[in-house]
């Protein structure tokens, strides 16, 4: 259909990249699985009944009242919030980035795009998890970069998979790696200590960054915690991390801690971004950190979602057919299921709509053709009391699928 008459001519004005570009599928996804009459086990958002809306309302006099709060600032963050999120990280992680390895950024996203944009040129080759977070596949597909897909089990991403893909071939290495080892989006799964050792020796052999997003880090269930890729590496290490699931997603704010030459170039790119992340959410969360109120928070919102983990765990086992398997996740706000034969999860989501439930199709976390029988449900910010019914539903959905297979 031919452009009418003083129309811009979009189909050639528009980057290379928009004609690939997964994005507006993934978000007409997201949109049609969260229709307001079904049990939305779809969304991987934070519940609202975790975000510190009385400390807030609390300091925001207090915060407004000081010169900085409506200004620009530092385009590496305010001197205050890096202190102490710098003493914060020090604590929990065992080690503190100095002052030129950290950079607080406008939420995890942007952190994860400054990264992207200041080292990937079109073709270059990145590896990621399969199945890994769909936004950060938009990102890589943005920069035009090679996409190559490494496994998943229980222990997380599989290194020895992961060392065969390296040793074949001629190819100048990948640049970076993207990772989630903790809980991962959108399996739940997280990576055992012995391949987070294997997968650092793996990237300093072949020169390799590895960008590693701690989104659910903090919200493990069972106190168990291991060391982060950052802390074991920071030479081959950038920890790309957000606030959103431990202070409020309202307030856009995350960092990246990463050496020094790699911070220095981000910053950079941020000043063609944003310039500086707001101040004003900075100085609500250095008096939120400050007051205790942060780490009392997160101990708060692990056991918040532990309950709605517990209630989609009984269920899905109460529930689920025999022959789909399911993630058995120990944090952060997902659970990943893989149904037998060839049943089509895009397919099916319409008529697990119909019985008023939803869920993310498994392929948008791919950046091929696989996870067509997977599916993605999130416990997060469903209500406890429909979590059993949301499940049950759906697993009814389901038996009607993959009965038909069943019976060929």
């Amino acid at each position: 259909m031919s452009a009418e008459p003083g129309a811009a001519p979009w189909d050639r004005l528009f980057a290379r990249h928009v004609a690939s570009d997964t994005g507006d599928q993934i978000t007409a996804i997201l949109d049609q699985s969260g229709a307001t009459d079904a049990i939305a086990l779809s969304g991987g958002f934070p519940h609202p009944d975790t975000f510190p809306a009385r400390a807030l309302a609390e300091s925001q006099a207090r915060v407004l009242a000081q010169p900085a709060a409506l200004q620009y600032g530092p385009t590496r963050g305010l001197p205050g919030l890096r202190d102490w999120f710098t003493d914060w990280l020090g604590r929990a992680e065992g080690r503190a980035p100095t002052e030129d390895e950290l950079l607080i950024t406008s939420g995890g996203m942007e952190g994860l795009g400054l990264v992207t944009r200041s080292l990937l040129d079109p073709g270059d080759r990145v590896v990621v998890e399969g199945p890994t977070f769909f936004g950060a596949l938009v990102g890589f597909q943005r920069q035009l970069a090679r996409v190559e897909t490494v496994p998943v089990d229980q222990d997380g991403l599989d290194t020895d998979a992961l060392a065969e893909l390296l040793r074949r071939g001629s190819e100048p290495p990948p640049k970076l790696l993207y990772v989630i080892p903790d809980y991962q989006n959108p399996s739940g799964l997280s990576l055992s200590p012995e391949r987070r050792h294997a997968l650092v020796e793996l990237a300093r052999r072949y020169g390799i960054l590895i960008v590693e997003d701690v989104a659910y880090r903090e919200l493990g269930f069972d106190g168990e915690r291991h060391p982060s890729l950052w802390a074991l590496a920071p030479d081959v290490v950038a920890q790309v991390g957000t606030f959103a699931k431990t202070f409020t997603p309202g307030i856009r704010l995350g960092w990246v801690a990463a050496p020094a030459r790699l911070v220095a170039q981000l910053a950079r790119a941020k000043q063609n971004t944003d310039q500086c992340t707001g101040a004003l959410g900075q100085l609500l969360l250095e008096e939120y950190g400050r007051s205790g109120g942060f780490d009392r928070g997160i101990a708060a919102s692990r056991d918040f979602y532990r309950r709605r983990r517990d209630l989609m765990t009984a269920a899905l086992d109460a529930h689920l057919p025999a022959g789909v398997d399911r993630t058995h996740p120990h944090g952060g706000f997902f659970s990943w299921l893989t149904l037998p034969g060839q049943v089509d999860t895009m397919a099916l989501q319409q008529r697990a709509l119909a019985a008023k439930v939803s869920y993310v199709p498994g392929r948008a976390f791919y950046a091929g053709e696989h996870g067509g029988n997977c599916l993605r449900l999130a416990f997060s910010r469903v209500p406890e009391e429909r979590i059993t019914e949301g499940v049950r539903n759906l697993a009814g959905v389901i038996a009607e699928a993959i009965a038909p297979a069943a019976t060929r």
